[in-house]
């Protein structure tokens, strides 16, 4: 009984461990890209991947704040970073991108500017972004829309 019991269950294990042929994926920071043979090549995320993401927990942590009534802090000057960091697709810097940018900094910095309506500001900061992903690359629209203050 023992010996038909591991049989099963190395049937089993061999079974799963055959590889299946996987289309190619890309999404847009490019984090990992499956091909065809089923192997998994890694990528480093692009100076704009990096500094969004950064922003992003930036923002949770600002969005905290201003729901506890906290005080705000001083401005992120590494969000200026926005407008030079080297994005995965450089021609994707373009006119559009660029005023979108410009959007979000401007909101960003009337948060600290001004703290009585910070809320507000953060909003509309959260606007820009996605804004600008509904465009440019959606994948992360709904992860943004999170940080939303109602």
């Amino acid at each position: 009984m023992k010996k038909l019991l591991i049989l099963l269950v190395l049937i089993f294990a061999c079974s799963c461990g055959k590889k299946q042929e996987t289309a190619k994926e890309e999404t847009c920071s490019s984090k990992i890209k499956v091909e065809k043979e089923g192997k998994f090549k890694m990528y480093e995320m692009s100076e704009m991947s990096t500094l969004m993401e950064q922003m992003y927990v930036d923002n949770q942590r600002l969005k905290q704040r201003i729901q506890k009534g906290d005080t705000i802090g001083a401005f992120p000057n590494h969000f200026l970073e926005i407008h030079k960091a080297v994005m995965t697709d450089p021609s994707e810097n373009d006119a559009f991108f660029k005023d979108q940018a410009a959007q979000f900094i401007k909101a960003q910095e009337l948060i600290y500017q001004d703290p009585k309506n910070a809320k507000e500001h953060f909003n509309d900061g959260v606007n820009a972004c996605i804004q600008c992903h509904e465009v440019k690359c959606a994948g992360p629209i709904q992860r943004i829309k999170k940080l939303y203050i109602p």
